[in-house]
């Protein structure tokens, strides 16, 4: 599994360009606002969730996004969703619950979970995201 320095090491080896701002951990997308002093770029909420076959999916969504669970399963194809256990996060994406981030599918080796994007994050020059850890 990938950590936040060998992660970041690995986007430098690949020549994608990051900037990392320390801040406080933040559990909640109004806590997270209250640290971003201007950061620009879309600001992401992110779930790890799992559907009644098994199947778990990794949604990255604009942050004022309101994700309908119903609604999400029907686009997914998905079977009905809940939230995943913190160790099936473990296991299958190597963070902790509060530090879910798109790049953790970079742990995803056996490529177990679909990765789902919020088009509307497209509209960004940059996108915020934790580097596996919060």
């Amino acid at each position: 599994m990938m950590t936040q320095e060998t992660l970041l090491r690995h986007l430098e080896n690949l020549g994608i360009e990051s900037r990392t701002v320390a801040h406080p951990p933040v559990h909640t997308v109004e806590e997270a606002k209250a640290h971003r002093d201007g950061l620009p770029g879309g600001h992401t909420k992110n779930l790890f969730l799992k559907d009644k076959k098994g199947r778990m999916f990794l949604v990255t969504a604009d942050e004022d996004r309101a994700v309908d669970l119903k609604q999400l399963r029907d686009m997914l194809g998905a079977k009905p969703l809940s939230f995943a256990s913190a160790e099936r996060l473990m296991t299958y994406l190597g963070v902790e619950p509060g530090s879910v981030t798109p790049l953790a599918a970079v742990n995803d080796t056996g490529a177990d979970v679909t990765v789902a994007l919020d088009t509307s994050l497209l509209a960004h020059e940059f996108v915020n995201v934790h580097p596996l850890a919060n």
